[in-house]
């Protein structure tokens, strides 16, 4: 056992801890100093250094998916072009703004200097057209249409064109399938806007700055789906520029894929058999004014009559959809634009505003039966009907004596329907109105849908006027000042009628109402409302939305949305009615003011009903309507200034039939010829690489077909003319600038 004492080892123990106290605390002392040097002596010079270090996205743009046809044919898809591009950014660095550049650039591409200038100064209020509307950080397209040897040229001469760049990239089109243009229907895109972006930020779906969006039609209303999710790889980079990391990428996923019920052999069809009508037109004099009918713009429209789903719809004037790819030239959008262009962006089908004139007959008949009149009583057809003073004729005076509502539909007789609007109108209490006025008339034209959007799934369609006593009321509000201040008692027509509109604007008077029976007066629709309206009554009383778009399908073809027709109602008739309704219309096509132009047709075998309509507007030439329907299609055409319905339409609209059910001009039919004999019942296949089998189609031609031509003069039996008075609804409505002023009159 030792004998040393405990306290022998203490003075080691207390040496040592000591040590240790003083290398923690040197080290605390050391570590101190160090970050007091780093963050307060040199914090500034490090924080400079520091703010060098950024991230830098790379962005790949997805590939934006295709839109097909009903049978699975490229409407619009995508290809591969050589895009030169410019980086305003870095050109704005530059003591000249790039200028210098840009005219290098210039003279390889062989543009004008000032037109590649123009082409990436940023839109504003202020600004014409061409200019860039996106990101001003994201490189700008100057052209799609680069030249192999063009891109090598920029690529191999990098120090004379700093900031601009060179690049496959894959580029949308519009193939035009067999000539099937479509382009109102498709739309276009253009850049996605600062002002986007900051909205869809928090949304499922946000933007990035190389997004390219739509503008119109489907590109747009399904934008989404189409567009896809682009690819982003995240680097940090220091200040001069050397990449110091990388984050794991966001691979690009493509857009789905959108398939419609266009068939484009169909809508090829629709689009020259209304061009072609329109130029036909033109070479007939109307013996109103002794000059040629101007025929200036016009729409038609093929619906599947069970669905809604749009086959075909055409407008014209038209214009390339691929105009607006990669840019538009200050030459090519005063095209689209300008006073001389008619408007060509417009879509008449569902923007087109117009009286309907006599197709608007099925509402008043519908009327008429559910204020009580008999659909099989009598009813006198005279040759005029007078009313406060003012006679309002049949077609050539012709009168037709006693007759049913079916025969008054069959020959368009235009006094039967001026009788019932009158007699109601002072059951209404006249000038003096009831309460609560039945308005029989104006209440079932808002039950047939007009003034209101079907909706279709397309953007901007507008709603019609149903001139009602509300309406009458708000606009003689909104117009009362200036008709008091134009207005002569003693004046011009047009100074009269705002004489008239300043004293008693508001007031239903009976030559409204007598009118607006037959489709006149401030009555205005759209050529897809009337489509809906006969395709309606087809089907015995539904009124579908029209749509256009049919599935989505993702780009490996596994996940499919179909997108199913909506109903927003059905018409105000009972089966009865409706089926006296359709044996009436189906009379016109026999013996009736269209029989003329369907001669030979197998009404037996595809029993065709129709009803012609041509409506007269104050200042300008008759718009020519023909609405038709069979127990698969309904089919509207309208063409403005072009004469009359059956006179200008007809024709074209029964080549439209003869190419669905595979018919010659004398009524055989040949299945193997038929384009859409039965609506289209399943969806085309997309295969897991997302290629698409779709069918080839030939441009269609016209010379394979021949419709007999007769009747007198082109007229149709049964128009009258009537004055009254309208709008212009380019006064009222952003739509169609060149519908007429104040108009006025009607036509069968």
């Amino acid at each position: 056992m030792s004998n040393i004492p405990e306290t022998g080892r203490t003075p080691r123990v207390q040496i040592r801890l000591v040590i240790i106290q003083v290398l923690v605390f040197s080290l605390l002392a050391t570590l101190g100093g160090r970050l007091w040097y780093l963050q307060i002596r040199n914090g500034d010079e490090y924080a400079k250094e520091a703010s060098g270090n950024h991230v830098q996205r790379v962005v790949q743009p997805a590939v934006r998916g295709s839109i097909l046809d009903a049978r699975g044919v490229p409407l619009a898809d995508n290809e591969t072009r050589l895009v030169v591009s410019a980086s305003r950014t870095a050109l704005m660095k530059m003591k000249d703004n790039g200028k210098a550049v840009l005219t290098r650039l210039a003279a390889v591409l062989g543009m004008k200097p000032e037109d590649v200038i123009n082409k990436i100064r940023l839109c504003d209020s202020k600004t014409p057209k061409p200019c860039w509307n996106g990101s001003p950080y994201q490189p700008i397209p100057v052209t799609d249409e680069a030249t192999t040897q063009q891109a090598l040229q920029i690529r191999e001469r990098a120090e004379d064109f700093p900031g601009i760049t060179a690049e496959p990239t894959a580029v949308r089109r519009y193939p035009a399938p067999g000539k099937a243009n479509t382009a109102q229907v498709l739309g276009y895109l253009s850049p996605v806007t600062d002002q986007e972006i900051e909205k869809a930020k928090d949304t499922e779906s946000p933007y990035l700055r190389s997004d390219q969006v739509g503008r119109s039609g489907v590109e747009r209303t399904y934008d989404k789906e189409l567009r896809g999710k682009a690819g982003v790889t995240r680097y940090e980079v220091d200040n001069l520029g050397r990449v110091i990391g990388q984050a794991k990428p966001d691979p690009a996923v493509p857009g789905s894929n959108l398939v419609t019920s266009i068939d484009a052999r169909v809508q090829a069809v629709a689009e020259w058999e209304l061009h072609n009508a329109m130029v036909e037109a033109r070479k007939v004099v109307d013996k109103n004014t002794g000059e040629n009918y101007k025929a200036d713009a016009g729409a038609v429209v093929v619906m599947e009559a069970k669905t809604g789903r749009v086959v075909a719809m055409a407008s014209q004037p038209t214009y390339n959809p691929n105009t607006w790819v990669g840019g538009i030239s200050a030459k090519d959008y005063a095209k689209l634009t300008g006073k001389k262009s008619n408007y060509p962006l417009l879509n008449r089908a569902i923007q087109g505003q117009a009286a309907p004139g006599s197709i608007f007959k099925v509402i008043s008949t519908t009327a008429a039966v559910n204020a009580g009149y008999d659909f099989k009583g009598r009813y006198a057809c005279p040759s005029s009907y007078s009313v406060g003073g003012q006679v309002f004729k049949n077609f050539e005076s012709q009168g037709h004596g006693s007759i049913t509502l079916g025969q008054a539909l069959e020959v368009s007789c235009d006094t039967v329907f001026y009788a019932l609007a009158h007699q109601q109108w002072l059951k209404d209490g006249g000038i003096h109105p009831k309460k609560h006025p039945a308005d029989w008339f104006y209440k079932t034209a808002h039950q047939f849908g007009l003034g209101a959007e079907t909706g279709i799934d397309i953007p901007n369609e507008v709603a019609g006027r149903v001139p009602d006593r509300q309406w009458k009321q708000r606009f003689w509000e909104a117009n009362k000042a200036a008709w008091c201040k134009q207005g002569k008692k003693d004046g011009t027509y047009v100074e009269r009628i705002a004489y008239e509109g300043c004293l008693e604007g508001n007031i239903m008077r009976a030559g409204d109402s007598v009118n607006y029976a037959i489709g006149q007066g401030d009555t205005l629709v759209t050529p897809i409302q009337m489509a809906t309206i006969y395709a309606a009554i087809s089907n015995g009383g539904t009124l579908w939305n029209p749509t256009i778009g049919k599935a989505v399908i993702s780009p490996d073809g596994k996940d499919i949305r179909e997108i199913k027709p909506k109903s927003h109602g059905r018409l105000p008739f009972n089966a009865q009615t409706r089926d006296l309704m359709d044996e009436a219309l189906a009379a016109v096509v026999t013996r009736g003011t269209a029989a003329w132009r369907f001669g030979g047709w197998p009404q037996d075998k595809i029993p065709l009903h129709a009803k012609t309509g041509t409506a007269e507007v104050y200042g300008k030439q008759t718009t020519s309507w023909f609405a038709t329907y069979t127990k698969d299609y309904a089919i509207v055409m309208t063409i403005s200034q072009g004469g009359t319905g059956s006179g200008a339409s007809g024709p074209a609209v029964r080549k439209i039939y003869n190419a669905l059910y595979g018919l010659d001009e004398e009524g055989k039919q040949d299945l193997k010829k038929a384009l859409l004999p039965q609506p289209q019942k399943g969806l085309p296949k997309v295969q897991p690489d997302g290629s698409i089998d779709a069918p080839k189609i030939a441009p269609y031609d016209p010379n394979s077909q021949k419709v007999e031509k007769g009747g007198v003069d082109g007229q149709d039996p049964g128009a009258s003319p009537s004055p009254s008075t309208s709008q212009d609804p380019a006064d009222q409505d952003p739509v169609d600038p060149v519908a007429g002023p104040p108009a006025a009159w009607r036509r069968d």
